[in-house]
């Protein structure tokens, strides 16, 4: 199976500022992951979206795929927002 290759948005490096560096290593360590399997177990689909969700921990890593060019694009990085009640 051909490899993908993974780009960020330069809009994803703002979104990771603020993730403690032992956090973003696993959050990088997920993304080297996708380059073999971009679909892995646990990953939704966005409604009405060209894009996939995956969580890592408490954050959420939002991607699109482009299969023809094997091209994964990290469009947004971060913590996902806590429902109060």
């Amino acid at each position: 199976m051909a490899e993908y290759e993974i780009s960020f948005k330069k809009s994803v490096e703002k979104d990771f500022r603020t993730i403690p560096k032992k956090d973003l290593r696993k959050i990088l360590r997920r993304l080297e992951a996708f380059s073999d399997d971009p679909r892995p177990p646990g990953h939704e689909k966005l409604t009405g979206q060209q894009r996939y969700r995956v969580r890592q921990g408490p954050y959420r890593i939002v991607y699109s795929l482009q299969d023809k060019e094997l091209t994964i694009w990290v469009v947004k990085g971060g913590q996902r927002k806590e429902v109060c009640r």
